[in-house]
């Protein structure tokens, strides 16, 4: 268990997760809304780490990550397109993706990821010019 401020950034300098035993946590949870559960393990300033479940056939709709993210199948099969191109992800799989560029995930089988985001700056956040359009 981390420590953590109001806002969700942890406290704590190290942490550990059992990753097993927080995706059986999460399917304890169901019925998912959207047959998709999603929860942040560890929030700093400049990363974040959420595991994200979802059933078969669940999608998550066209979005963005403003920093470089990759994206780590533990369980199942997810499918990400990116520019309208399909990127098939068995369990063992590790995907990444520079920053800002739109995406869709979409559950193969039941599923899941470990999603990792390398957070920027406010100043960086400030600068980008367009921002969720990235190549």
């Amino acid at each position: 268990m981390t420590t953590s401020q109001q806002d969700g950034t942890m406290i704590d300098k190290i942490a550990q997760f059992d990753l097993a035993r927080e995706i059986a946590d999460a399917e304890q949870k169901k019925p998912w809304p959207a047959g998709i559960c999603s929860k942040t393990l560890f929030k700093k300033h400049d990363l974040r780490v959420v595991l994200i479940s979802m059933q078969s056939d669940a999608r998550m709709k066209e979005h963005h990550a403003d920093g470089t993210m990759s994206l780590h199948v533990l369980k199942g099969q997810i499918r990400v397109s990116v520019n309208g191109k399909p990127h098939d992800l068995p369990a063992g799989t590790l995907f990444t993706l520079g920053a800002s560029i739109r995406h869709d995930v979409e559950a193969s089988s039941d599923s899941a990821f470990l999603l990792t985001i390398s957070w920027p700056s406010n100043e960086e956040l400030a600068a980008m010019k367009h921002r969720g359009y990235g190549s």
